[in-house]
């Protein structure tokens, strides 16, 4: 008996969350992604190691990897999200202002066309175009295979928007 009572407490609780995260999710807004490519790689370790340079990318498990154009209108926003794993990121045009959930200050950190930022796999972050041109990114990504690509997160509170 005092099993069944526990579930009947437990189920509610669960459902409530699940829907909560649903609702409190920020959606983006004037948003749009297009998917160039996407292909699975097998588990690697790739080294690099030229004069001064070095780079490692390795992964444990099977990886999705995803190549995309997002656009922004001007206004627009990509609402608070993350992502299972690492996207580096390319400002084709426009400018890019995103604000790190972690961030109590709320501090915009401005990309401009032509530079580029990587984000992390796990930071939740909201990308917005506060100019007056549409805003181009060209997104590489690399996720657990199977997984979505972007997790639709509540605003953190931190932020104005």
């Amino acid at each position: 008996m005092q099993r069944k009572l526990k579930w009947l407490c437990v189920v509610p609780i669960i459902a409530i969350a699940a829907y909560g995260s649903t609702v409190l999710a920020t959606p983006p807004s004037g948003f749009t992604s297009t998917s160039f490519a996407k292909g699975r790689l097998e588990q690697f370790d790739a080294k690099t190691k030229t004069a001064n340079w070095k780079s490692r990318l390795k992964t444990k498990g099977t990886s999705d990897l995803e190549v995309l154009e997002v656009k922004i209108a001007p206004g627009g926003s990509s609402g608070w999200h993350s992502h299972p794993g690492p996207s580096m990121v390319i400002v084709k045009s426009g400018t890019a202002t995103f604000y790190l959930a972690d961030d109590p200050t709320c501090t915009p950190h401005i990309v401009q066309a032509g530079q580029g930022f990587v984000e992390g796999g796990g930071s939740v972050h909201l990308a917005r175009n506060e100019g007056n041109v549409e805003l181009v990114n060209i997104v590489t990504s690399l996720v657990p295979a199977g997984a979505a690509r972007r997790i639709d997160e509540p605003s953190p509170g931190n932020c104005p928007f």
